[in-house]
């Protein structure tokens, strides 16, 4: 087997894809209490079925649930950990687009008790995802970086009770991942991605002066949560790649950071211990290739070059431009392809239909075979 039959693949994506009409019906009768649990989990099946055969039909070799189960990519993880819990307060998220600003409201989180890990999470999902799945595309397992844990809440959202010495906090942190990355392991698992936007979020000075305000170390946080995800993936069976995917915010199309990779490249790039970066790279918000030339043999770079934000397809001979100045700071073959984050981060999704999301996997994967055969 060459590096090249192991992930992240040539013509990738980054996870979550666009919720069904039928899906998102069913959630609503389910909140609502007019179907049981069972009734859910069972139209939650047909969909995942559905969309992993999408996936192999466009030729991609992974394929994600669409993370079709969860109402967000994140913290239908977080607050399945133990010792975290929703807060009373509530965390306003601004996000920008074209035509102005818009705000997510979500409830903060709350740590009461040490953090460790009493479950496997997502394992019935994983479960079934692979049994859909089959021989015919390598399943990928999605969920957020232990910097996520923090990034939502900072030093505040822990019990000094609990945690007087906030580093005790990260150790209990990383351990809880360790077992959680082996757990999945166990049940088959081969590609697990790590979903960051807190190291591009650091990126933009906004943001860190948003969390220096709060009495975090801005300027050096970048190489707090590098060190807590190294720790968590010390321990990670033979076989397991693990990827990291960045992104500046994604939600209805809306984007929440900006800046390029520059502030946390060279520790990030030379440290970070995983196989491959996902990066958000489709329009000028996101900097320039440049940030690249730390990235060391043996590491992939899957360019994220295709928007999931609009549904406007992109050409062919653009993209191979972009891919052809990428590999000017890290070797074509370290390269693959992407669109630059998931199609619905959220239950929401973004602004687009279901056959242009079609179209843009597609497109990725006629682009990689053309690239690089």
């Amino acid at each position: 087997m060459t590096t090249r039959d192991l992930p992240p693949f040539r013509a990738d994506h980054v996870g979550s894809l666009l919720r069904p009409a039928k899906l998102l019906a069913a959630r609503a009768d389910h909140a609502a209490g007019r179907i049981s649990d069972e009734d859910l989990r069972g139209a939650e099946d047909e969909a995942i079925r559905e969309v992993v055969a999408m996936q192999a039909e466009v030729g991609l070799r992974s394929a994600t649930d669409g993370e079709f189960r969860r109402s967000s990519w994140h913290m239908d993880f977080i607050y399945r950990l133990g010792g975290i819990g929703r807060s009373d307060e509530s965390i306003k998220v601004r996000f920008e687009n074209a035509d102005g600003v818009i705000e997510f409201t979500t409830a903060a989180l709350h740590v009461d008790s040490p953090v460790r890990l009493t479950e496997t999470i997502f394992a019935d999902d994983f479960t079934f995802l692979r049994s859909v799945a089959g021989d015919a595309v390598t399943p990928k397992l999605t969920i957020p970086s232990p910097s996520m844990v923090h990034y939502r809440g900072g030093p505040a959202a822990l019990d000094p009770a609990v945690y007087p010495d906030e580093e005790q906090f990260w150790t209990d942190l990383s351990a809880a991942y360790a077992h959680q990355v082996a757990a999945v392991a166990e049940l088959g698992c081969r590609y697990l991605q790590l979903d960051d936007t807190s190291l591009a979020y650091l990126n933009d000075p906004d943001q860190r002066a948003q969390l220096a305000a709060r009495g975090d170390d801005a300027e050096h946080q970048h190489l707090r949560y590098i060190r807590q995800i190294n720790a968590a993936l010390a321990g990670r069976p033979e076989g397991l790649r693990v990827t990291t995917h960045m992104c500046r915010g994604n939600f209805k199309s809306s984007w929440a950071a900006a800046g390029g990779y520059d502030f946390v490249a060279e520790a990030l790039f030379s440290e970070l211990a995983v196989d491959g970066f996902f990066l958000e790279y489709d329009d000028p918000r996101s900097g320039s290739f440049a940030p690249l030339r730390f990235v060391p043999p043996g590491k992939q770079v899957v360019l994220g070059l295709i928007t999931t934000k609009s549904g406007r397809l992109e050409n062919k001979d653009d993209i191979k431009r972009r891919i052809d100045e990428a590999a000017e700071y890290v070797p074509l073959e370290q390269l693959c392809l992407s669109p630059q984050c998931g199609f619905s981060s959220t239950v929401d999704g973004n602004v687009l239909s279901y056959d242009e999301q079609v179209a843009k996997l597609a497109l990725i994967v006629e682009i990689a075979e053309e690239v690089w055969g």
